[in-house]
């Protein structure tokens, strides 16, 4: 979801005035007081000031002690914003077993839900092409499938996220439909969030904003936004108030979707990864996006190792107003990166765009090792000053630093098809044991890739090489890490969307000029004997084709 995000097309936003409390009266009082000292009884400076990027700050004196000092009041209030998080939801396979098993009519009820849902679209697909209709029908089948995963819930929306930015797996009609998942989702009631808002802070609405959107500007599956200013300061924010229930909406799909993973690992023999492991990974980076205080502290860390690009754009975070449940951020304002019209009415387009995006990734997957695992189309605006935005930092991953670099060499021999060292670097992702043996796996890959690479690897699309690579996998004992699927969900995304502007784009083309530059400046000694290698061969200069 656009957790700061406006688009530049939606509907103008009209503020209203702020009411004393959503209670009422005394009640708000009583609510407010055990909380007041949460904000400071003098206004701070601006952001600028407190993060050691602008002057002095609204208070005078010399620069350092004024930097100092916000810097301090940022941490105490980051530290309080923990403590009112400390009791948020944590992904436990063994709680969720707990709580579901001893209740197996809804588990079951959900079961039902589910199937019937889905086969009932499944059967009208197989009509439709029985009736050879399935073309003209696409348009109608998208809209049923969106309505279907809305009704369905937030873990369904998620996959539906995924698929509307795969135009190679949906057709632009679907597309189109399912975009709209990304930040038009229905709504909970503005009281329940506004309620939700002075609970969480322990303080009433009118003392923390002069205006709020008296509807949000954008809902999806765990939560949604509006638009407010600060009192204290006039700024305006995006203020996100997560979904009440959601926690139980989640826990018992993730119950189901693991008992089915169960049963794919033992008796699913032609899928060899550990499946349970994939996703319990999922699920717990799903449960972390219910906690907003881990969000805002993921959004400062990728702010620090990545914002320091002149087309790189991360809101920064209010902790005084954040909680598990309640995150107040920068407002941003922008176009979501699949809506080329408007952006290219901008004088902005989209290519410079996405490319700023995959190397920012390929920063993000091989330099820190740190990364956005959920960027869709919601996700990147292009800002009207030409910046890529990133917003709705609740899915994060890490990439261990062996692999980092083994991914790197991996990309050399790939290059270079070099699959006798392709098979080994299998045993530096993690990919296999260290007592299987890679020899019966180079003819695959070979057989693979020298029918893939008939032009150059510039030319490979990344979903090609995908696809390709894992049917090669499914028929080896690999174990694909959890961390190396999201980067793989990550790159494919950012894949789709530069799809919607130009069909014949490739990720790797796009990518060269990082992994260039990567093994000519990196004194790593791994990458260095890599440079060496993607030169020579036998101690002469390789042939350029």
């Amino acid at each position: 979801m656009s957790a700061g995000a406006f688009t530049v097309s939606s509907p103008s936003w009209r503020p209203i005035p702020v009411p004393r409390s959503v209670h009422g009266g005394r009640a708000a009082a009583r609510v407010a007081a055990p909380r007041a000292a949460l904000v400071e009884a003098r206004p701070r400076g601006p952001p600028e000031a407190r993060d050691g990027g602008g002057g002095g700050g609204g208070r005078g004196g010399a620069v350092v002690p004024v930097l100092s000092v916000d810097r301090a009041e940022d941490i105490q209030a980051e530290a309080r914003a923990m403590a009112r998080a400390a009791d948020a939801t944590v992904y436990s396979s063994e709680l969720l077993s707990r709580r579901y098993g001893s209740r197996p009519i809804k588990a079951v009820g959900r079961t039902l839900e589910i199937l019937v849902s889905l086969g009932s679209f499944a059967i009208k697909l197989l009509v439709d092409q029985s009736n050879g209709q399935i073309d003209q029908n696409k348009r109608k089948r998208g809209a049923e499938l969106r309505r279907i995963f809305t009704r369905l819930g937030p873990t369904f929306v998620k996959i539906g996220q995924g698929l509307s930015t795969r135009p190679d797996l949906c057709p632009p009609e679907y597309l189109e439909e399912l975009s709209e998942l990304q930040d038009a989702l229905p709504t909970f009631p503005d009281t329940e969030a506004f309620a939700c808002i002075e609970k969480e802070l322990g303080l009433t609405l009118d003392s923390i904003f002069s205006s709020i959107s008296p509807s949000p500007i954008a809902a999806a599956s765990l939560g949604q936004v509006y638009k407010a200013r600060l009192r204290y300061s006039n700024q305006l924010v995006a203020v996100k108030v997560q979904r009440p229930g959601i926690e139980e909406a989640i826990g018992v799909d993730f119950y189901l979707i693991r008992g089915l993973g169960i049963l794919i690992n033992k008796y699913v023999d032609i899928i060899t990864s550990d499946v349970v492991a994939l996703i319990d990974e999922f699920a717990r980076r799903v449960f972390q996006e219910l906690n907003y205080v881990q969000e805002g502290q993921n959004a400062r860390r990728f702010k620090k190792l990545y914002a320091d690009k002149a087309d790189v754009l991360v809101p920064d975070i209010f902790w005084d107003y954040t909680s598990g449940k309640v995150l107040t951020m920068d407002w941003v304002d922008g176009v979501k990166l699949n809506e080329q019209e408007a952006i290219e009415r901008q004088g902005l387009k989209v290519l410079d765009l996405v490319n700023a995006g995959i190397q920012c990734s390929l920063r993000q997957l091989l330099e820190y090792g740190y990364f956005h695992a959920d960027p869709h189309p919601g996700n990147l605006l292009a800002t009207p000053d030409g910046k890529l935005a990133f917003l709705d930092f609740g899915m994060m991953s890490e990439t261990p630093e062996d692999a980092r670099l083994a991914i790197i060499g991996h990309v050399v021999h790939l290059v270079n098809r070099d699959y006798e060292a392709m098979a080994r670097d299998y045993y530096a992702l993690d990919f296999l044991a260290p007592d299987v043996d890679v020899a019966p796996i180079v003819p695959a890959l070979r057989n693979f890739f020298d029918d893939a690479l008939n032009a150059t690897v510039s030319e490979l699309n990344f979903k090609t090489l995908v696809d390709g690579l894992g049917a090669v996998l499914y028929q080896y004992p690999f174990n694909v890490p959890a961390y190396y699927a999201l980067i793989l969900r990550s790159l494919t995304v950012l894949e789709g969307l530069a799809l919607y502007a130009d069909p014949n784009f490739k990720v790797l083309a796009a990518s060269y000029p990082y992994f260039a530059k990567r093994l000519l400046t990196d004194p790593n000694p791994y990458l260095r004997d890599a440079l060496i290698e993607l030169l020579f061969k036998d101690g002469r200069f390789r042939h350029v084709e």
